[in-house]
């Protein structure tokens, strides 16, 4: 099989919201030996993308994006995260990551989510509209490393402060890293806010998890 054409047909499928191709293609090239990893971000996530591009030329509205975000919840529950349970021999790190209060949105959450576990990492999803106080029972609770938040609005966007704040007043700011994403978050809001990172799309956050944890884990060990 070429998998590099089946990727690229993959992510036009998706764009075209053709869900039955979608799904037959994704099985078809995991069957095949394609890279998961490969099928998720030169396919799915690139068909994502174009979704994105075609919304902001007023292509497609709010339905195509839900039907689009279906398809890809769809596709990886059935296909990609049965494939990665129990395929990695060590965890290369925890994260709590949720849509903060207010925000519903959650594709670019579920993305990175993907993404993360694909790379390794043991993932905790509150899902979205998180208050603070389930951030800070989710890092209690299961000790998580990295905390991430997304937001899609500039009105739910400074919500992350809040957990933030809320992870000083339980005494574990010190104890977890912290990484923030989403349309309106930028380099500079993540620094005004005290976030320790800002993830740009997808790849990028599970980039800047593994440096976070790493760090950590040399704060936690010279600490002894």
């Amino acid at each position: 099989m070429d998998c590099r054409g089946v990727y690229a047909e993959i992510s036009r499928r998706l764009a075209d919201l053709d869900a039955g191709t979608v799904e037959r293609l994704v099985s078809e090239a995991l069957e095949a030996g394609c890279d998961v990893v490969e099928v998720v971000e030169e396919g799915l996530r690139k068909g994502m993308v174009e979704v994105g591009v075609r919304f902001e030329r007023g292509e497609y509205f709010l339905p195509e994006l839900v039907e689009a975000g279906d398809i890809f919840n769809s596709v990886m529950e059935k296909y990609v995260l049965p494939r990665l349970k129990g395929s990695r021999a060590g965890v290369r790190g925890r994260v709590v990551i949720g849509t903060v209060r207010g925000d519903i949105h959650d594709i670019g959450k579920n993305l990175v989510a993907t993404m993360l576990r694909v790379n390794g990492f043991e993932v905790v999803d509150l899902g979205v509209d998180v208050p603070p106080e389930r951030f800070v029972e989710a890092v209690e609770k299961y000790g998580a490393e990295v905390v991430g938040m997304s937001a899609l609005l500039t009105t739910t966007m400074l919500e992350m402060r809040n957990v933030i704040d809320a992870l000083k007043a339980a005494g574990l700011r010190d104890k977890v890293k912290v990484i923030v994403g989403g349309a309106p978050v930028t380099e500079e809001i993540a620094r005004e806010i005290g976030a320790d990172a800002y993830g740009r799309d997808a790849v990028d956050a599970v980039e800047k998890c593994a440096k976070l944890v790493e760090e950590l884990r040399r704060a936690r060990a010279s600490s002894i």
